[in-house]
């Protein structure tokens, strides 16, 4: 890579686990994988490999074991490469890895928020979330003022074709009749415990303040996109704007806009899956 390129590195959120992730990782990184055990107290590399008990797609489970698995495949990068990003970004859970690759936590320190985290987020039961493709975000609005359904509200604005909606489960299947009579291509009920970013999660939010409260955050060195503001992390902001994410929708589409401004900026997916490279093609064209 030429420096007159911008290198920007991504990482997947919730959404991108699947079994096998991580292969060779584990024994590559043999401290940090003893250290991710004894935090989470079983076996990351079991969990990520085999899933034994069906528990990578549990919240409470696939947000330490994808942050562990963006975590190594970064670190991973970093050894081959000797080369660090000019910018990075997360998908949701994917932005405690930018906060990481940014120095703006530890490992360890990381990997205890995000064990709290998708801790809390397992627990808001009763909510729904639905992803709308093949319709603009301001048909999508206007879907959503004309139905007088409440309680649904905008959880993540992947694409200028994919947006995800969240919000009361009954809300959720009563707009699916709305959406398709008013032209979305597909609407998929997502198999989610919860409301994710939206106000059904206040009580989680709250908690995840009071939890946020002892730990002290470095200065971002990389500039870190936040998916709240779609603008790169303040100093001394980190605390606030990680609780904020749990209830706020996830700017994806002008984060990468704002990337995009960038000279030459090139774009590489930091985990499993290729889910962001696809969103981000739709993004740039």
């Amino acid at each position: 890579m030429s420096d007159t390129q911008t290198l920007i590195h991504v990482f997947p959120g919730q959404g991108s686990q699947k079994k096998g992730m991580g292969e060779g990782l584990f024994d590559a990184f043999p401290e940090q994988t003893k250290a991710a055990d004894e935090i989470l107290g079983y076996s990351i590399q079991s969990l990520c490999l085999e899933d034994a008990g069906d528990q990578l797609n549990q919240t409470q489970f696939t947000q330490p074991a994808l942050y562990v698995v963006n975590a190594l495949t970064y670190q991973q990068r970093l050894n081959e490469t000797e080369r660090k990003p000019d910018f990075v970004a997360g998908h949701s859970l994917g932005e405690y890895n930018a906060l990481l690759a940014a120095g703006v936590f530890d490992f360890e320190t990381g990997l205890r928020l995000v064990q709290k985290r998708g801790a809390l987020m397992a627990s808001a039961t009763g909510g729904g979330m639905a992803a709308v493709l093949g319709m603009t975000i301001d048909k999508i609005h206007e879907v959503l003022e004309q139905s007088e359904i409440s309680g649904v509200s905008i959880a993540n604005l992947n694409a200028p074709q994919q947006t995800v909606l969240t919000g009361s489960k009954d809300g959720i299947l009563a707009l699916q009749t709305k959406f398709q009579e008013a032209g979305a291509k597909r609407y998929i009920s997502l198999n989610v415990s919860g409301a994710f970013h939206s106000p059904f999660m206040e009580p989680a939010q709250k908690e995840f303040e009071s939890f946020l409260e002892p730990f002290d955050f470095e200065n971002p060195s990389i500039p870190v996109i936040s998916n709240v503001e779609a603008i790169p992390y303040p100093d001394h902001g980190v605390a606030h704007l990680l609780a904020l994410q749990i209830t706020s929708p996830v700017r994806w589409v002008e984060t990468i806009q704002y990337l995009n401004q960038q000279p030459n900026p090139v774009f590489e997916e930091v985990g499993p899956g290729k889910v962001l490279q696809g969103l981000i093609r739709q993004i740039s064209a």
